[in-house]
């Protein structure tokens, strides 16, 4: 493998031309370039992966309040949310958002996957993708029913957690929540630290995982920083994609086929880009509509997730304060020398899933206990020792949609979740942050309590319904945008094949049909196993 190519040196063709090198895409272009006899194009957007703010966990604040490596999209004005438009960051490097997001390690729940078989996407339930999710694993606590090691992503327990989860659970326990250490085995209620895709204290990415370790392969070529502009369709035939480095553009041709791993947001817009969707999204910019395809774009989900921030006293928090900045150069050498610290903290250190609705057929709202105070992302900085408890509900009604700004390619596309827009949201949203008031009000607290920041401690429930719609942001779980099935919204089959055309699949969380009750990178990470398996049987067969 040549790590970076000169923009002018690329193949003509290739066998595999794999558009995004995220969670999906690192997967899918290990798998595919075992076969010798395969070539194999990965093209990514961003740069390099090689840097500290990805590879030591605590410096992720560092690429969220960049654009180095963050495309750092905003949604458009938010109805539900008080018209506000909320930051939507995505990692733009090799690795995508494995080299940016919190390196929680959570599969979802068996009854997600057997929903989407369910919904007529066979080989989709818990039991069929299972053994993906083992194949890609390495899990350092040990092998298991559920569980395996000897893949090549590293996941491992936190190495060195701070003291505000032994607080969290002691609240927990007060109030009789059950402690589970593993959220990916026969249950999933409860509460507990999470695994982490960390290996020696450091991010273990796809990138990592999946890239570094066959660098030497020659049927495998990486290009960084160019751009997938659009898929080449030929009747219903996809040959090939038009890519651009700055001011440089050129054309590939694909001898098998074209797989778009871009994300919820990036695969959708290459297909629009391309005259492959509903034609109002298409037509009204100047594209030429090549295939209609009514459902790309659509069925947008997304975890919305409300906060509740406290002005503390936990010493050992990750803090902009008085005692974080004079105690930094010795958690530096902490690191460097021992891999221990609050550096190797992925903020979300503990958190778990619990029940609003006893009804559901799994628990509804999950949490994540932050180690420091993370407001606007962490965009917005408190001199404090705090802390921030976060919850989300894991199957949100509402659907949104992605959409063209322009026929340029270089323009971001318009981002619609729709947050809320679906009242029983903020009904189970509002049910959640009482449950989250309850814990932080558990006697656990009293040593570290301090002010609450906004309303988050508010009786009153239209002030907290107000809150709720006033600091409420995405927990980066963008899902759905070209969605597997067989209905006529249905962007891929079953076997992640465009609908209508032949040669072109898309591999990522956007086909999800529905979102799954968990973090999404996982997940991904399994579609993309899935997915490389068949086209491998797919093509054994031809």
């Amino acid at each position: 493998m040549i790590d970076t190519l000169d923009f002018e040196h690329i193949s003509e063709a290739y066998d595999y031309i794999i558009c995004g090198a995220g969670s999906a895409g690192c997967t899918l272009a290990n798998r595919l370039s075992e076969d010798p006899q395969v070539s194999v194009l990965l093209i990514e957007a961003g740069t390099s992966h090689k840097h500290f703010s990805v590879t030591v966990p605590g410096m992720g604040l560092v690429t969220m309040l960049t654009k180095k490596r963050n495309w750092a999209f905003n949604t458009v004005p938010q109805k539900g949310l008080n018209n506000r438009k909320c930051f939507q960051p995505r990692g733009k490097m090799l690795g995508g958002s494995s080299g940016s997001n919190a390196m929680i390690y959570i599969r979802g729940h068996k009854a997600d996957y057997d929903n989407w078989a369910a919904l007529g996407n066979e080989g989709w339930s818990y039991e069929d993708v299972l053994p993906y999710f083992k194949k890609s694993q390495h899990r350092e606590a040990g092998a298991d029913d559920y569980h395996a090691q000897g893949g090549p992503l590293n996941v491992a327990p936190l190495a060195d957690p701070g003291s505000i989860n032994e607080i969290f659970f002691k609240a927990c326990d007060q109030l009789q929540i059950p402690r589970n250490a593993d959220f990916n085995g026969a249950k999933q209620e409860g509460v507990g630290l999470y695994e982490v895709t960390q290996k020696n204290g450091e991010r273990w990415s796809t990138a990592r995982a999946f890239l570094d370790p066959i660098m030497n392969r020659p049927n495998l070529h990486i290009l960084k920083e160019a751009l997938v502009e659009k898929v080449i369709v030929e009747g219903r035939i996809v040959t090939g994609v038009d890519i651009s480095v700055k001011r440089q553009k050129r054309s590939v041709k694909a001898n098998r086929e074209v797989i778009l791993s871009a994300g919820a947001f990036g695969s959708p817009q290459i297909l629009l880009l391309s005259g492959i969707g509903p034609a109002k999204k298409i037509i009204p910019h100047g594209i030429t509509l090549t295939h209609e395809l009514a459902g790309v774009g659509e069925n947008l989900q997304d975890h919305l997730d409300y906060t509740l921030s406290f002005d503390g006293n936990v010493k050992d928090n990750f803090s902009v304060s008085w005692r974080g900045l004079l105690s930094f150069p010795k958690q530096v050498w902490k690191y460097l020398r021992h891999r221990k610290g609050v550096l190797t903290t992925n903020y979300a250190e503990s958190g778990g899933f619990v029940y609003a609705d006893r009804d559901e057929p799994s628990p509804d709202i999950q949490f994540h206990m932050i180690r420091g105070i993370v407001d606007d992302h962490g965009r917005k900085l408190h001199f404090s020792n705090g802390y921030t408890f976060h919850v989300c509900i894991l199957r949100p009604k509402s659907r949104g949609h992605i959409s063209l700004a322009s026929k340029n390619p270089n323009d971001a596309p318009l981002i619609d979740p729709n947050y809320l827009k679906d009242e029983r949201d903020l009904e189970k949203l509002y049910k959640a942050a009482r449950i989250a008031q309850t814990i932080m009000n558990a006697p656990a607290w009293d040593d570290v309590r301090g002010r609450a920041f906004y309303n988050c401690d508010a009786e009153d429930e239209e002030v907290l319904k107000a809150d709720i719609r006033n600091q409420s942001e995405t927990v980066y779980h963008p899902i759905g945008t070209c969605k597997m099935g067989k209905d006529k919204m249905a962007v891929v089959d079953e076997r992640l094949r465009v609908h209508g055309v032949k040669n072109l699949r898309v591999i990522d969380a956007s086909i999800m049909p529905k979102i799954i009750s968990g973090n999404t990178n996982a997940p991904s990470i399994m579609i993309a196993e899935k997915g490389a398996d068949m086209i491998k049987e797919d093509w054994m067969k031809i």
